[in-house]
Formats: structure tokens, C-alpha cells, sequence
């Protein structure tokens, strides 16, 4: 018989994006302990996790259709750095339209330079010519000053002349504030179309960055299945893949835990002391120890069953290379007698 007392309590599990599928409460079965010990050793099953994992998924590309061509994608297995490329998707049309809107942004910088230049040289024109109107309302007035030595058709002459100029001014520098203002309306259209296209081209080079999917943390990459021609299995260059679809997961292997069921009444015995012995069914020379992590306190059941089980999750000592996500497991939890 194996038993083992063990630690308290750690931190809680960063869960993996894909849950593992939900564990069928098993049974739990009491094991005699040795005489004098003051404990009692369960048995339970379960399956190992690791402690950090993080899931990478095909990215949602903002403007463009929700699928995507896989073009690079890391060997299964791998060991990797953070900010280590983990998978590239296809990026030949989103280089297309990079390029068409840069030349769309140079045109309309040439058209507001253009616009800009135009509007100065035709309100220097309009200037010019409400300064000639003005140097005509000036002579005029001073042909009206000489109204008494005149006579009175001159003197008429002069008054239609001087009021004619200074309806002339009047008009011109109405028409140049209204002229002023459409020029920068029509420059500042330019502007915004221009600004525009600069909004798309942020938009494209953001699709472009996440498009290319970098390692988030350290770790080991386990490649996800999906669906591939009627079948499952991990994605392959050159894959059709979808916005939100699962590509791989990146875990920690130095940081695994088991997660198992414990039935009713061993729940109450569970503590920060509580111990476990580890055992992997693919390993079966393999034996690890364990502390208590975390148990839920909600129950749960299997269809139709009467037994109902606590969530426990328990932290493994040990670190090994034969320690991986989703292996099934046995334990033998120490728990102190009634």
C-alpha cells in the first residue's frame, strides 16, 4: 500500500482555452490503512493538466473574410521562447491592399498640396483685384469733393461713379468670403479622404501583425485537431482555417496538476494538508507526490448516476519529461481517519 503526507495549498489553475472534456465521476474506494497509522488512503482518477497553458487561435482579421491560409506552423513538441513565431498565415492580399492604399495617401497629399496652392493663388487674385476696386472708390470720392465747382451733370457723373465702385468692393469682398470658405471645405474633404486611407492603412498593418502568432509565454506547443477533408487532425500549411478556430496550445510542462473527483463523504476530510501519490497509467513505473490545490465546494453527478463527486485539484511535486496535458492519471489521497 502507498501513502504519502504532503503541503498546503497554491495557486489557481490558469485553464487551458480548450477545457479538457468533463471527467466521469469514478468511484471512490476506501483502501484499509496499516494498523496505528490515524489515516486512510482513497483511490481516485483523473487527468493531468498543466498549471500555466494558454490556447492560440486563428486571429478575427478586421475588414476581410473570416478565413485565412496557413502558410507556417511550429513542429508539435516544440520548445519555445516567448515572442517565438508559433504560425503565419497567407499576408499576400493584405500586401496588395497595403500597397494600394499608400497610393492612394500619396494621391491625396498631392491633391491637398495642389488644392492648397490653387485656393492662395486665386485669393491673391481676389485681393488684387478688391484692392483696384478700393483705389477706384477712393479717386471717386474725390471727385465728389469737387461737387461745388461743377456742374451738376459732372457732379451726378461722380456720385453714379463713386457709388458703383464702392458696390463693386462691396461685392468682391462678399464673393472672397465666400470663395475662402469653399476652398478650405475642398481642402479639408481632401484631407479627411486622406485620413481615411490612413485609418485603413493602420487597419491592414494591424491585420498584418496578427496574422503572424507569436509565443505569448514560454513553453511546450501541442498542436489542437480539427477538422481537415472529413477527418480530424492537427492543421497543416497550406490549411483553409477560420476565425476563432484552435490551432495549438502553449503550456508550461514544469507546472502540472491532476485534476480528479472526490465523492461525498471524503470531501469534508480534504484540507490544505491533504497529500496524494501520482500515478500515470501510460507510465506505470512512474510515481509522483502531490499537494491539494483547490476543490470546489458545488457538487456534480453523471447522467442517471446517484453518486455525486467534488472537483479536487492537486498539485504535482515533481517536474519529468513524462509529465504532459491530458494523460490519464490515478492517486491515492491520504486522508486522515473518521
Amino acid at each position: 500500500m502507498r501513502s504519502a503526507a504532503l503541503g498546503a495549498v497554491l495557486a489557481a489553475l490558469v485553464s487551458c482555452s480548450r477545457q479538457p472534456a468533463a471527467m466521469a465521476p469514478s468511484v471512490v474506494h476506501a483502501v484499509e490503512p496499516e494498523p496505528g497509522q490515524g489515516i486512510r488512503v482513497v483511490r481516485a482518477t483523473g487527468t493531468t493538466q498543466a498549471l500555466k497553458a494558454l490556447s492560440v487561435r486563428v486571429p478575427q482579421i478586421a475588414g476581410q473574410s473570416s478565413r485565412v491560409t496557413l502558410v507556417n506552423l511550429i513542429p508539435n513538441g516544440s520548445k519555445v521562447r516567448q515572442s517565438d513565431i508559433l504560425a503565419e498565415f497567407d499576408l499576400t492580399a493584405l500586401e496588395d491592399e497595403e500597397r494600394e492604399t499608400l497610393a492612394k495617401i500619396l494621391d491625396f497629399s498631392h491633391q491637398v498640396e495642389e488644392r492648397t496652392a490653387k485656393a492662395r493663388s486665386d485669393g491673391a487674385k481676389r485681393i488684387s483685384q478688391m484692392e483696384d476696386a478700393r483705389a477706384e472708390l477712393s479717386r471717386a470720392l474725390i471727385q465728389l469733393k469737387k461737387g461745388p465747382v461743377l456742374n451738376q451733370i459732372d457732379r451726378l457723373m461722380n456720385e453714379e461713379r463713386a457709388a458703383a465702385s464702392k458696390a463693386k468692393l462691396d461685392s468682391l469682398a462678399k464673393s472672397h468670403a465666400y470663395h475662402e470658405a469653399e476652398e478650405k471645405a475642398s481642402v479639408r474633404v481632401l484631407e479627411l479622404k486622406k485620413q481615411r486611407q490612413q485609418v485603413t492603412l493602420e487597419r491592414i498593418r494591424s491585420n498584418k501583425d496578427k496574422l503572424v502568432i507569436k509565443a505569448p509565454q514560454d513553453g511546450m506547443v501541442a498542436l489542437e485537431n480539427v477538422w481537415r477533408n472529413g477527418s480530424q487532425g492537427p492543421p497543416q500549411e497550406g490549411d483553409q482555417m477560420y476565425a476563432g478556430q484552435p490551432v495549438l496550445r502553449i503550456f508550461d510542462p514544469l507546472q502540472m496538476v491532476v485534476d480528479a473527483a472526490v465523492n461525498e463523504p471524503d470531501f469534508a476530510a480534504l484540507s490544505k494538508q491533504t497529500g496524494a501519490k501520482v500515478f500515470l497509467d501510460a507510465y506505470p513505473d512512474a510515481a509522483f507526490t502531490a499537494r491539494l490545490e483547490s476543490a470546489s465546494p458545488v457538487a456534480s453527478a453523471g447522467l442517471d448516476s446517484p453518486v455525486r463527486v467534488f472537483a479536487a485539484r492537486f498539485r504535482v511535486d515533481q517536474q519529468d519529461p513524462r509529465l504532459l496535458p491530458d494523460l490519464s492519471a490515478s492517486l491515492e489521497i491520504v486522508l486522515p481517519k473518521p
